[in-house]
């Protein structure tokens, strides 16, 4: 089991979580403030991580074996932060780089001089034959003419 990758996962879906029941959670009387950081009580956060990452429920025995303080539960899995402050930062994030994929203001292209350009073929060939085959299989205007 990746521990990092366990990290980041919890915290993704904490933060999913969070941000989809935000209206109703805000007004639940399970915030505390924890080293500094406003957040949902430990127990509400580890109750609610249970169910939405199953390898938790697996590693937990072994972590309350370690520790049965549940701030220092949230603490060890990199969950102390206010959720709030997070997902500005995560928003934030997401779009600057959104702003990386548009254009990054590339110079014109310069327009070809006329002495360079090259004469197009006056017909469109439809049946994407190239225009020297299209000429073969059916006699276009200009063949009718010369004979």
């Amino acid at each position: 089991m990746n521990i990092q990758y366990l990290r980041q996962s919890l915290k993704a879906r904490w933060l999913n979580y969070y941000r989809d029941n935000r209206p109703w959670l805000t007004k639940l009387a399970v915030w505390v403030d924890c080293d500094g950081q406003r957040r949902p009580s430990s127990g509400f956060i580890i109750g609610t991580l249970t169910t939405l990452e199953p390898q938790l429920m697996q590693l937990l025995p072994l972590v309350v074996d370690l520790s049965n303080n549940p701030d220092r539960i949230v603490v060890a899995l990199g969950l102390n932060f206010n959720p709030d402050d997070e997902l500005k930062a995560v928003e934030e994030a997401e779009e600057k780089e959104a702003m990386k994929m548009l254009p990054g203001g590339d110079p014109p292209v310069k327009d070809v001089p006329a002495t360079h350009r090259t004469k197009l073929p006056s017909l469109i060939d439809e049946d994407c034959t190239g225009a020297g085959q299209a000429r073969v299989q059916r006699k276009l205007p200009r063949d009718v003419e010369k004979g």
